[in-house]
């Protein structure tokens, strides 16, 4: 079914391109075969890693908030959250494609844009290795952009090579993530959550298995799962102030790892995002499981 998607989605592309070749004679050079025609406003920042990656970075004219990577993306517009995106800021931005995911963008909002004229790329997401490469590989093929793609993906496969098992001599700690902003809103992380998948990936296991998605966190979940490492992003660890603050939230100190002051914070979009950096954070999460 998902290459059905996805010839459905090189066919609808195909047909993008043949609007362009259609205007005047400065349309002729297509989006296929020059880039530079592209206008795109990216709504996920996997995405927008894979599209840098592919050399389409300058082509990019908007972004959703969470498009942090590589380091000129924070300079571009932001349309948003995924999930809330304005269409009028999206027009404002003059794009000719809008791409997203098919999870996260809202039904109502694609047609919206679609009412607007605009292209809109959507493509299954899944937090996974293979879900990792799939994207890579459904991304740049729609753009006919498979050369590129052929490189990412041979980077990528040298890299996840390296890190995709790990010696079972560590055991295998308790990691609990924990989504804060602030600590009036504090979300536990529980199976089936990007987290979860990193988590296993990296040679832990995560102690919320109980239930899926997230629950609010409370002090008595704290002691049940006693977990040995406390996971954030670097952005929800700052907005408890510190790990001493961390360390404030009731039941926090009755855990190993708050006994042990053992916090890990990592950058949302490297360790959630299940990108072409996918590597690099089972890596970098191992090692600082293992500090």
């Amino acid at each position: 079914m998902k290459n059905i998607g996805y010839l459905f989605v090189f066919m609808a592309f195909s047909l993008f391109i043949s609007s362009c070749q259609s205007g005047n004679s400065e349309t002729q050079s297509t989006a296929a075969n020059n880039p530079d025609s592209l206008r795109i406003v990216s709504l996920n920042g996997t995405i927008t890693e894979i599209l840098s990656l592919a050399g389409l970075e300058d082509q990019i004219v908007g972004t959703d908030v969470a498009s942090t990577y590589p380091e000129s993306m924070k300079s571009k517009p932001k349309v948003g959250h995924n999930r809330k995106i304005p269409v009028e800021g999206v027009l404002a931005l003059n794009p000719n494609l809008v791409i997203g995911t098919t999870t996260e963008v809202p039904k109502e909002t694609v047609e919206q844009f679609r009412q607007a004229g605009l292209k809109v790329l959507l493509l299954d997401q899944e937090y996974s290795v293979e879900g990792s490469r799939n994207l890579i590989r459904a991304l740049t093929d729609s753009l006919n952009l498979k050369l590129k793609g052929d490189s990412i993906l041979s980077s990528f496969d040298k890299e996840i090579a390296d890190v995709k098992s790990f010696p079972e001599s560590h055991g295998k700690p308790k990691v609990l993530f924990i989504y804060a902003r602030g600590s009036g809103t504090m979300m536990v992380g529980g199976s089936d959550t990007q987290v979860d998948k990193i988590i296993q990936l990296a040679g832990a296991v995560n102690p919320a298995k109980d239930f899926k998605d997230y629950k609010p966190l409370t002090s008595e979940s704290l002691v049940n799962y006693n977990p040995d490492v406390l996971l954030l992003f670097d952005s929800g660890l700052s907005s408890l102030g510190s790990a001493e603050g961390l360390l404030s939230v009731q039941g926090v100190k009755q855990t190993k790892a708050g006994k042990n002051k053992k916090i890990i914070a990592m950058d949302g979009q490297l360790l959630s995002g299940f990108s072409p950096r996918l590597p690099q954070a089972i890596k970098e999460l191992h090692t600082k499981i293992h500090e």
